[in-house]
C-alpha cells in the first residue's frame, strides 16, 4: 500500500480522482483517498480508446475485494491511451496510485477547464 499523499502538482476532482495535465492532454487517476477506500484493488474496466468521456460521468469502474466504484472523469475529452499494466495488474493503483497506477490519458475538450477543479489543499480541506 502506497503512503497517504496528495501531489501538490496535481489538480483534484470532489470525487476523488486526479488530474495530471500538460497542454491539452491529460492523465487521470483515483486519489489515495479513494483507493484507500476502495480496499485491495481487483479490476479494473477502462473505456475504449477513442470514446468521448464527459466531465462529471462515469467512465469505467474499478473492482475491489469490497464494491464495484465508478470512476467519476474530472474532465470531459477524448481518451487517447489506457494503462494496460493496470488492466493486468490491477493493484497498482493501491501500490502506486499517482505513478504506475494511473488510469487513462485524455486529450481536453477544453484545457482550461483544469482551472475549475481543486488544489492539494482544497482537495485535503474536503476531507
Amino acid at each position: 500500500m502506497a503512503e497517504e499523499s496528495y501531489p501538490a502538482d496535481l489538480r483534484y476532482h470532489r470525487e476523488h480522482d486526479w488530474v495530471r495535465a500538460d497542454g491539452d492532454e491529460a492523465i487521470f487517476g483515483i486519489t489515495w483517498h479513494a483507493q484507500d477506500a476502495l480496499g485491495e484493488v481487483v479490476y479494473f474496466e477502462p473505456p475504449a480508446v477513442g470514446s468521448h468521456i464527459d466531465a462529471d460521468s462515469s467512465y469505467g469502474s474499478l473492482e475491489s475485494v469490497k464494491a464495484v466504484s465508478d470512476v467519476i472523469a474530472p474532465l470531459g475529452g477524448t481518451v487517447t491511451a489506457v494503462n494496460d499494466k493496470v488492466v493486468e495488474s490491477p493493484e497498482l493503483v493501491n501500490e502506486s496510485p499517482y505513478a504506475d497506477g494511473w488510469l487513462i490519458r485524455v486529450k481536453l475538450d477544453d484545457p482550461s477547464s483544469v482551472d475549475g477543479l481543486l488544489d492539494a489543499d482544497a482537495y485535503q480541506g474536503l476531507l
